[in-house]
């Protein structure tokens, strides 16, 4: 498969550049460790207004971002991840993260306006913003999605922006979740399933209050479970585990590096 991009969006000389040093050497590396299939990439030729969207995929391994930026950036898109802002704290990889416009988002709370603003930018300039909704990695043992929150849905209601649901399996193979190394060896292979945009129409007029961002929440997990559940051949759970319900933290790692889930 082609790794030239396909359709550019709007990007400056500095992103540009950016964007290129980091695909200089994640790709390389994922092509060699990686097999890749990417399925209904088409999908995301017709989106509304052909602008930028919001991209929200499953996270079930720590490389998972390196999986959809590496697809999204093959198709035009570049990606931009609403990052912890500790990822902004070393000298070189913040200055990378900011030269190819990735948002820091502070988890105690402050600087939420700041992030929406540049969020707003890379819509309004066709970029692709990645949220990953679960927040972390999936608790579920199976590594189905979880229950999730409400900053996709909230940014997609605010913005008016398509919410493009994504799946992707087999990447976890290489590097299972809380793992300390590769697992290299035979070599894997990772298929990225693009959705149709998830209808939220009829909740773009309802106060951003708890039921509507809870509602559209659902919606988008619904949607990226479902798409998981076509990849895997597999029917999903009937019902998201929470992990407020199994004593679990929601947020960081559940358990130390090489350890296994509660």
């Amino acid at each position: 498969m082609s790794d030239s991009p396909q359709k550019a969006a709007r990007e400056t000389m500095g992103e540009k550049a950016g964007f290129a040093l980091a695909a200089g050497i994640a790709r390389p590396l994922l092509n060699l460790f990686m097999r890749k299939e990417w399925r209904g990439i088409e999908r995301l030729e017709n989106l509304p207004g052909g602008g930028g969207f919001i991209a929200c995929p499953n996270h079930c391994t720590e490389i998972d971002p390196l999986t959809v930026g590496h697809m999204l950036y093959n198709q035009g898109r570049p990606p931009h991840f609403l990052a912890k802002a500790g990822l902004f704290k070393p000298p070189f990889l913040r200055q990378l993260m900011r030269a190819t416009k990735q948002i820091p988002v502070d988890r105690g709370g402050t600087g939420a306006g700041s992030s929406l603003e540049v969020a707003r930018q890379v819509l309004d300039e066709g970029g692709a913003i990645i949220v990953y909704p679960e927040g972390t990695l999936t608790r579920d043992p199976a590594l189905w999605p979880m229950k999730g929150h409400t900053g996709a849905a909230r940014l997609a209601l605010k913005t008016g922006a398509p919410v493009v649901p994504i799946a992707h399996w087999g990447d976890h193979e290489l590097f299972p979740r809380y793992a300390k190394r590769l697992y290299p060896f035979p070599r894997k292979k990772a298929v990225v399933l693009v959705g149709d945009p998830v209808d939220l129409s009829d909740l773009a007029d309802h106060p951003l209050d708890k039921t509507t961002l809870v509602a559209a929440t659902d919606r988008i997990m619904d949607a990226i479970t479902a798409l998981l559940a076509e990849l895997r051949g597999e029917q999903a759970p009937a019902q998201r585990w929470d992990p407020s319900q199994h004593q679990q933290t929601l947020r960081g790692r559940d358990v130390e590096r090489g350890g296994t889930s509660a």
